[in-house]
């Protein structure tokens, strides 16, 4: 479930928020200390809808998968 337009997820190993903004998203990088920065590399089409963000991320990100981050995981 979408909670308050906001999606958490771990991009093999890189925490990310993903934001829903009107008609689109926006992508945040989250840092250890609380703070965010703009992921400007990351651009989601804005049809997609909250319950596909995760397999799109996995499937457009998968060359960073590893042994141990297997797969993107919603967080």
């Amino acid at each position: 479930m979408l909670e308050r337009g906001r999606l958490r997820f771990d991009l093999f190993g890189r925490p990310i928020e993903v934001v829903r903004e009107g008609r689109g998203w926006l992508v945040y990088h989250l840092g250890n200390e609380g703070k965010r920065r703009r992921a400007r590399d990351i651009e989601i089409p804005p049809e997609l809808g909250a319950d596909a963000v995760e397999a799109w991320l996995d499937d457009m990100f998968h060359e960073y998968a590893s042994a141990a981050r297997p797969r993107v995981r919603r967080l």
